[in-house]
């Protein structure tokens, strides 16, 4: 296990950021909450590719990932990357194939384990030389894979994370932050201002995130219907960081009907809005490598820190607008 001391001195260390209130004791290292039994588990990342079409939908474990990836694909619709560190939901999914944009994702997570239900040649050749451990549910050992009842394929497959962590034990390293959390408000922010932000990726990928007081913290919906989980409760995040992105629409076919891979430039810098504690931020995303996380600046020059909790990070292609219902500071 990481002493808690190595856990805190991580957090106040990314990108040669100092966080100013660093979370006392050890913490886990994606959320910057206390870790749970007062210990990081000494296992690395856990990432699950889960499909986001309507048809995949509801999803399972979702609101126990450390921090959810949203990444454009074929057809103008969504998939996620779910990363657990943490905690351990029962079932993730359902699974789903590969893109291009996992590798950008992945390479800032320390070589975690990628679980995803196969893919293209060229997007596995692509994993192959990356810095992560490749689950190919198509190919890995059965015991990390459920299908439960009422589910037809290719909607059917879920995976236990505990299983995953099992076939790989002598991988015990955690994955280094992400982000900086911390739990004061930035400068200039408003607290609870009931910001919320919506980001239309497609007709059936209309995402709007809004601030529920009730809670603090923000809810899912789909066009104003509630992203509803497999256990009945609304997918929720601490923390929203919508990152717009350039794309590319790149030469390999990923479907019978034509459609070509989406590619996301994942280094470079673009326009961001972080949303956290109920207020909007405004700023830039920059990032100089695949294998460290992107810089999160705002409009003052100042590093934007998160809200310890999970993060729902948003890749939105240049041309999709990002709305806040109230201006960011």
């Amino acid at each position: 296990m990481v002493a808690a001391g190595v856990a805190t001195a991580i957090l106040l260390l990314r990108n040669g950021n100092t966080a100013t209130s660093p979370i006392s004791g050890p913490a886990c290292p994606l959320t910057g909450e206390p870790a749970p039994g007062g210990a990081v588990l000494a296992r690395p990342a856990v990432a699950v590719k889960v499909g986001n079409y309507s048809g995949d939908r509801p999803s399972a474990g979702l609101n126990q990932a450390d921090v959810v990836f949203e990444e454009p694909v074929e057809g103008s619709i969504t998939r996620l990357v779910a990363v657990f560190q943490c905690q351990a939901p029962a079932l993730v999914g359902d699974v789903r194939s590969a893109r291009q944009p996992d590798v950008g994702i992945l390479s800032q997570l320390s070589d975690p384990i990628f679980v995803h239900a196969g893919g293209i040649d060229p997007v596995l050749a692509l994993l192959s030389h990356a810095n992560l451990i490749d689950e190919n549910v198509l190919s890995a050992a059965s015991a990390t894979v459920v299908h439960p009842a009422g589910r037809s394929a290719p909607y059917s497959t879920f995976v236990k994370p505990e299983a995953v962590w099992a076939l790989n034990s002598s991988h015990t390293t955690p994955p280094s932050p992400l982000f900086d959390h911390v739990p004061a408000l930035p400068t200039g922010a408003v607290a609870g201002s009931g910001a919320t932000v919506h980001i239309p990726f497609s007709s059936s990928s209309d995402v709007t995130w809004k601030w529920d007081p009730a809670t603090t913290r923000y809810v899912r919906y789909y066009s104003n219907s509630a992203d509803v989980l497999v256990d009945g409760t609304q997918t929720s995040a601490t923390n929203v960081v919508a990152m717009t992105v350039h794309t590319i629409i790149g030469p390999w076919v990923e479907s019978g009907g034509g459609a070509r891979e989406v590619e996301v430039v994942a280094t470079g810098s673009g326009p961001l809005v972080v949303l956290r504690g109920g207020a909007a931020i405004k700023g830039t995303w920059s990032r100089s490598s695949l294998d460290r996380p992107a810089t999160l600046t705002a409009a003052d020059g100042t590093n934007i820190t998160l809200q310890p909790g999970n993060t729902w990070v948003e890749f939105v292609p240049e041309g999709i607008p990002v709305t806040t219902t109230s201006p960011a500071p």
